[in-house]
């Protein structure tokens, strides 16, 4: 019987032979320099990049307090009393960022 598609070469396997010669480059051919030494790790779940703008660190501060903003007014509504009233003090000072952020950011396009 005649086979369509022929059997698989006989070849060495590509990847292992592209690994091969990785692992060799690594440990005969290494530089004499030694590879700087990966960043210690940050104390803080969270950080701001050093490099970022102005701008952009204006326009995300102003959408998180927009969102907070938004947030609050809706879990407001579902709550009764001194929550309902804790709840809106934190809206009216997540407006008042709102509010600062709006000015600083006029501010900066008049500039620009």
């Amino acid at each position: 019987m005649f086979k369509v598609t022929p059997n698989p070469p006989n070849g060495p396997d590509l990847k292992l032979n592209q690994a091969a010669h990785r692992a060799i480059d690594h440990y005969l051919n290494a530089s004499t320099e030694r590879p700087e030494p990966p960043p210690p790790p940050s104390k803080t779940l969270f950080s701001v990049a050093e490099d970022a703008n102005t701008e952009v660190l204006m326009a995300n501060s102003y959408e998180t307090f927009s969102s907070v903003t938004a947030l609050l007014l809706d879990l407001s509504d579902e709550l009764t009393g001194k929550q309902r009233d804790v709840a809106l003090a934190i809206h009216q000072l997540s407006e008042l960022g709102v509010l600062l952020m709006d000015k600083l950011m006029t501010r900066e396009a008049a500039i620009s």
